[in-house]
């Protein structure tokens, strides 16, 4: 069981061969790596699935090599997204090994051990999640991370601060650790050696992550969407081939715009920044990294609160009015995302 969505093993992957698997999406929601959140957002795992369905389906049109194998119907048939008559939460990929890297304490600090990932493994998660950045919109982690100097200007390709809202002349291509208990942003190097990959194999990865940033932002412009950002996540087959694995183009995988406001998960993002729980969640990472703690979840001296009813309401239409844009279907009975996206407009100047 995942934060978002629950893994059902139907054949497991072996050394060699990869194994098959479903996704079964739900309603649940997770944000600052937090887990499940104390409430729901209805409509939210079958519209995750079916955007995530559609946007795969597009790059294997492009020879763009994923994991995904068909959406599930209600019959138990696994059917394209066309072939799909009733909107389904579960979709059926091709599974890959996972490798947990080992924890160890060193100097008070906790370290991993990625030891096992080299050039030779085949069949595997890789450890990253790699990130396209078109613009940088509030609440883009850039600014954080500049602000607190743990990233550079150069570092980032940039030749000037800059400001909330900026769309970038060039892509910043941007990589994390996956397997660890807070994602950790890394260098392209340190990446390659996490990851066990050849030097031609990380220009392999931001190839991939180009053609990706491509499919998805011309999906999203077709339905009045700006691609801001998203991550992919990536995977070797039984061949050593790269694949796209777990789930891409969705409002938790892309941080999509209408007009300037956000359409994706940030929108609860926001709304959690602004409880006193965001700063104990700061907190507590904060301290678990210090005194080399694996769960920092622990240390937090409060639990999340619900979602405002109202609001919770409003980014469920948000999910489903979405998936309808941009998959040019009329899937939900919801009403047309410019509707939903004034409604929280109207919500969000009254809180």
């Amino acid at each position: 069981m995942g934060s978002v969505k629950d893994l059902e093993v139907i054949k497991k992957p072996t050394k060699n061969n990869m194994g098959v698997g479903r996704f079964h999406f739900s309603d649940r929601y997770s944000v600052f790596d937090w887990g499940g959140m104390p409430d729901q957002i209805k409509g939210k795992g079958a519209a995750l699935c079916l955007m995530g369905a559609y946007c795969f389906e597009k790059l294997e049109e492009k020879s763009i090599k994923t994991h995904y194998r068909g959406l599930v119907a209600e019959n138990g048939k696994v059917v394209t997204f066309k072939q799909l008559e009733k909107p389904s939460n579960v979709m059926e990929f091709n599974l890959v090994n996972v490798f947990r890297p080992k924890t160890h304490k060193e100097h008070g600090k906790l370290k991993y051990d990625y030891s096992m990932f080299t050039p030779n493994l085949k069949n595997y998660l890789i450890p990253l999640e790699i990130m396209y950045r078109n613009g940088l919109p509030e609440g883009s982690s850039v600014f954080k991370r500049l602000a607190q100097g743990k990233v550079t200007l150069k570092e980032l390709g940039l030749d000037h601060y800059p400001k909330p809202g900026e769309k970038l002349a060039k892509p910043i291509f941007d990589v994390s650790t996956k397997l660890e208990e807070t994602d950790r942003y890394v260098t392209w190097g340190e990446a390659q050696k996490i990851a066990g990959l050849m030097k031609d194999e990380v220009e392999q990865v931001k190839d991939v992550l180009s053609k990706v940033n491509d499919v998805i932002s011309k999906i999203a412009a077709n339905a009045g969407l700006l691609n801001e950002d998203g991550k992919i996540e990536l995977g070797f087959d039984d061949e050593r081939m790269l694949i796209i694995v777990d789930v891409v183009g969705t409002l938790d995988e892309c941080r999509f715009t209408y007009k300037g406001l956000h359409v994706s998960k940030e929108i609860a993002r926001q709304f959690y920044r602004k409880t006193d729980w965001y700063g104990d969640v700061e907190e507590a990472k904060k301290r678990a990294d210090m005194e080399g703690m694996k769960d920092w979840r622990k240390l937090c001296k409060s639990s999340p609160p619900k979602l405002d009813p109202r609001l919770r309401i409003i980014i469920g239409e948000m999910y489903m009015a979405a998936t309808n844009e941009l998959t040019k279907s009329r899937i939900f009975d919801v009403p047309r995302l410019a509707d939903v996206v004034k409604k929280y407009q109207d919500y969000a100047s009254m809180n």
